[in-house]
């Protein structure tokens, strides 16, 4: 689905008036009470209640009621500790599931949802009520009490979701989010409802509310829109496919996936882009959400890679997916994309070196980890120990490292390196010179030979910082020294005489 441009945007608010109480009856399933009960919590120095189920509401109970008088008038009311956090992660587990309407999902805290449907009518009968029904009754079977309405703006829609009226003219002024005594003194001067406030006009009761009272009325009177900020950034592609009948059988999810990375390779294409990172979300029919994301260390739209990389995803999942009783609905998003040339292929048959070392780095990858599989990259440093590092592999191609001819001085560095470099007992001839013996492990060395030194500043912005290696900001002499036993070193002495204390040594490397 590629990007597209609206007049009008559309919103749509879902409101859970006993969202706390229902999310209990839920999470105690046959346990769940089955006696008017409420959920407190400590407010303004007293017990008060917080929500209420729907036959607590019916005898008289409203949240904000001192427990004491509630108990008063229903002595067997039965109380909870208020739980916000587990109300938060049901809303999000909701938010995940209303992606299958909308990319474009917005928390509303503590009881509500936002959803920006600007052209998504379509996948849903072409009307905003049928997507509306489907919402609903979704939520209906999850035991969920839920009201919906739409607007032109976020604030018109949550604001008839909240107080259940269908016209914006409806909307008790209790609407506008302003301050309480605003609330009282429109109330006193006899208007009721935002249909009054929209028929007198508005600077007067600007220049005495302030200038957030006339935003917040336009907002509700969708004359301003403000947006919403989804909870995920919105792809570059989307592609969804509905099944009629729930599927359950691997095969089928993989002829799904199938088809979708071609609709996206065809939407690719038609941008002369690639993608680096593809998504796919899983819609159970009872609401769970399973996502599963490879990367790709070049931008591709080969549908039959994507396909190899999905499976071999599924393959290494340390908890396989379970399908329920199946999935209704298969979204796949491509997040990241980078140009990618048009390449023709010639009429050799020649394999591209390039292109299967890529494939085999991607399918290791999603095998193994990312993390795993890394490439050494050249490092804008001298010191040994940051003149390179790794990365991982589909981060990027690795550094061109030069090679001797390209260097006006050869520089010799062995194979292996210690980190932290060891240190060592060396004894010199002269306090600057080179090393004659050392100590190392417990076993006596005799120096045979030795080439250097090669002396390494200190960087300059890391100076001084101490006197371990790695830490300070000390000269370093490297030596190439090979033992009467044939082994060959590299060592170094950290520091010179009159830089800072005795100079100390440590041996670095081993030369194969």
């Amino acid at each position: 689905m590629e990007t597209e441009f609206f007049t009008t945007r559309r919103y749509l608010a879902v409101f859970l008036p006993v969202l706390p109480a229902e999310r209990l009856i839920r999470s105690c399933g046959d346990k769940a009470p089955d006696v008017p009960f409420a959920l407190i919590e400590k407010q303004r120095g007293a017990m008060r209640l917080v929500a209420c189920d729907t036959a607590a509401l019916g005898l008289g109970m409203t949240p904000g009621m001192a427990l004491a008088d509630a108990r008063a008038r229903v002595p067997d009311l039965a109380v909870f500790d208020h739980d916000p956090q587990a109300d938060r992660q049901l809303l999000e587990w909701l938010a995940d599931g209303c992606e299958r309407y909308t990319p474009s999902c917005a928390l509303d805290p503590p009881q509500g949802l936002i959803l920006d449907i600007s052209g998504c009518a379509h996948i849903f009968g072409g009307t905003e009520a049928a997507l509306a029904r489907d919402l609903k009754m979704r939520l209906r079977r999850h035991g969920l009490t839920a009201r919906i309405a739409l607007g032109a703006t976020p604030d018109s829609a949550r604001a008839k979701a909240r107080f259940g009226v269908r016209t914006i003219n409806a909307l008790p002024v209790h609407a506008l989010d302003c301050d309480a005594k605003v609330h009282a003194a429109l109330q006193r001067a006899g208007l009721k409802t935002v249909g009054d406030l929209a028929a007198r006009p508005r600077a007067a009761f600007a220049a005495r509310f302030g200038k957030d009272y006339g935003r917040t009325l336009a907002r509700l009177l969708e004359e301003e829109d403000p947006r919403i900020t989804p909870r995920r950034a919105a792809p570059v592609i989307q592609v969804a496919l509905n099944f009629a009948e729930p599927v359950a059988r691997t095969q089928d999810v993989m002829a799904g996936i199938t088809h979708l990375a071609q609709q996206s390779a065809i939407l690719l294409q038609e941008r002369g882009e690639g993608g680096r990172r593809f998504e796919i979300s899983l819609f159970r029919s009872d609401g769970h959400v399973a996502r599963l994301a490879v990367d790709t260390g070049t931008p591709t739209r080969d549908a039959a890679l994507l396909d190899r990389l999905f499976g071999e995803r599924i393959d290494t999942l340390s908890d396989p997916l379970d399908p329920g009783f199946g999935y209704d609905m298969i979204h796949m998003a491509v997040p990241r994309s980078e140009y990618l040339a048009h390449v023709q292929a010639g009429l050799e048959s020649k394999v591209d070196v390039k292109a299967e070392k890529a494939a085999l780095i991607d399918r290791l990858s999603v095998r193994l980890g990312p993390e795993r599989i890394r490439h050494f990259h050249m490092g804008n440093s001298h010191i040994p120990e940051r003149a390179t590092f790794e990365r991982p592999a589909q981060a990027g191609p690795p550094s061109a490292f030069r090679t001797t001819s390209q260097m006006q001085e050869p520089q010799m560095r062995p194979f292996r390196l210690f980190d932290p470099p060891l240190p060592v007992e060396v004894t010199a001839l002269l306090p600057d010179g080179p090393p004659r013996q050392f100590r190392w492990r417990r076993h006596v060395h005799l120096v045979h030979s030795v080439e250097g030194p090669e002396r390494i500043a200190a960087e300059w912005w890391r100076r001084p910082a101490g006197h371990e290696p790695g830490k300070g900001g000390l000269t370093r002499d490297y030596y190439r020294v090979e033992d009467s036993e044939g082994r060959r070193f590299w060592m170094f002495r950290h520091g010179l005489y009159g830089e800072g204390g005795d100079p100390r040594w440590y041996l670095h490397g081993l030369f194969a």
